[in-house]
């Protein structure tokens, strides 16, 4: 089976995660590192024995490196996501796609330029307990959708330093209500502040209206003592509850309650592995350029909402 070549820019907290599962995957073969911390790149290299660089331009210079894993700070990934397009490079960016709307739309309009396959990172998508719940949603086990109800919520994480809780925790749920509705709000209210961190909020409670009426409600912080990621789906017929955590899911109707069993795996290897795939086949992934636009569009939709203390009408029509 042929292999993609892959490296990794940004090979601090999460990054080095990446690391691994490319090092682990069957359908990859890490061949490089990149962090601008030199001794940080040399100990990842020299780990997994791979060729470390503390400049991604040097990186991208390398032939047989065909993608890429950008996960560095949200401020820098702009300049990567430019620079491994310009290089020729399929690309997977972590979430938010970039710091401001302006940035994404540019990394967007360009990956379509060159032809090249880009990729957001939003693990939840590729959660087991998220994908079991798109096909009980499918197949009528609650009713008709209504609403949902998530809840990312745990102690500030100290590799955050140049977003916000909406960019950084709040994102997610927000691409997760447009996977279970299927469609793009088309109103978001929210109400967002900061108790502890002064540059950014650390706390968020945002409203998403979609059509004929759906609802989808999230909390975030970095204020609970402890971790919670939850979501909560209300059907006609019965409620869905599941933990991203634990992946399990509990179905609640009138007359029963079921909680199936499952094998737990990890999110992040299904993501890459995807990824992966879908680059050996030059097709789209699941998670596009696109969708990381819309949800950051959404995220400062948000942020512009609790300013006003207004409601902000979205429109999309225009992306694709």
């Amino acid at each position: 089976m042929s292999k993609l070549g892959v490296a990794v820019i940004g090979v601090g907290f999460w990054g080095k995660n990446h690391v691994r599962v490319f090092s682990e995957l069957a359908e990859t073969e890490l061949l490089a590192v990149c962090d601008a911390n030199e001794e940080r790149a040399k100990s990842i290299g020299e780990k997994y024995g791979v060729e470390a660089y503390s400049d991604s331009k040097e990186l991208l210079k390398r032939k047989d490196i065909e993608a890429v894993s950008i996960c560095t700070w949200t401020t820098t990934h702009a300049v990567e996501a430019m620079r491994a397009l310009k290089a020729g490079k399929h690309t997977f960016v972590e979430k938010p796609l970039a710091s401001t709307i302006k940035e994404a739309r540019r990394i967007v309009d360009f990956a379509r330029q060159r032809r090249k396959l880009l990729a957001v990172g939003f693990i939840e998508r590729f959660n087991p307990s998220v994908q079991r719940a798109k096909k009980l949603l499918s197949k009528g086990e609650i009713g008709e959708l209504v609403s949902a109800t998530a809840k990312r919520v745990s102690q500030w994480p100290e590799r955050i330093g140049d977003v916000g809780v909406v960019k950084d925790y709040a994102i997610h749920e927000i691409d997760i209500m447009r996977k279970i509705f299927e469609d793009d709000p088309i109103a978001v209210y929210a109400k967002v502040g900061s108790l502890k961190h002064v540059k950014y909020e650390d706390y968020a409670q945002i409203m998403l209206t979609f059509r004929h009426g759906k609802t989808a409600f999230i909390e975030a912080n970095w204020l609970t003592p402890y971790k919670i990621r939850k979501l909560s789906l209300t059907g006609s017929d019965a409620i869905m509850e599941l933990d991203y955590l634990t992946q399990e899911i509990i179905v609640e109707t009138s007359k029963r309650t079921t909680k199936p069993r499952y094998e737990w795996r990890e999110p992040l290897k299904l993501e890459l592995q995807h990824f992966a795939r879908k680059m050996l086949k030059n097709e789209e992934p699941e998670v596009t350029g696109v969708d990381g636009l819309k949800a950051l569009i959404i995220a400062e939709a948000a942020i512009e909402s609790s300013k006003s203390d207004h409601s902000i009408r979205l429109n999309f029509d225009k992306l694709s």
